[in-house]
């Protein structure tokens, strides 16, 4: 938790904060990339080999090979879908940022606040800051603009 002294630290220190959670983002990025491609990799490796040690006197059936190339593109389309979902769902919250919201806290109760900062971690859903606390965007129960 960051205290703003006198001198006003307190700004530095949220951009230092902000600069810190923009960096872990992108390395959650990329490593999510690189997952990606390592599964499309050996995808296309174990066809290759498949096709490379396959017996000439009993070939692969044509159509076996045209549905595990269809089923390949099917992965990748679905990934890009999955892709531009969270980003769909990291603008909504980001659309979220100072107006006020009501969300259920883990206790069952209902709370008030401003949103102050929309954030995704990872796969998960994306997370609003209202006041001092994290709250996931399935939590928040009505939406006003800020008075």
């Amino acid at each position: 938790m960051t205290t703003s002294g006198i001198g006003g630290s307190g700004a530095s220190s949220d951009a230092a904060q902000a600069a810190a959670a923009a960096q872990k983002a992108e390395a959650t990025k990329q490593a999510s990339s690189k997952k990606d491609l390592g599964d499309k990799d050996t995808f296309m490796k174990l066809l290759v080999a498949q096709l490379k040690y396959q017996d000439p006197s009993n070939p692969a059936d044509s159509t076996q090979f045209l549905a595990q190339t269809a089923q390949f593109t099917q992965v990748e389309k679905l990934e890009d879908m999955i892709s531009m979902m969270k980003g769909q769902r990291m603008m909504n919250a980001s659309a979220l940022v100072g107006k006020t919201v009501t969300y259920m806290d883990p206790t069952g109760q209902y709370q008030t606040g401003v949103v102050s900062a929309a954030k995704l971690n990872g796969d998960s859903e994306p997370t609003l800051k209202v006041g001092n606390t994290d709250v996931e965007l399935s939590k928040v129960t009505e939406i006003q603009q800020t008075a």
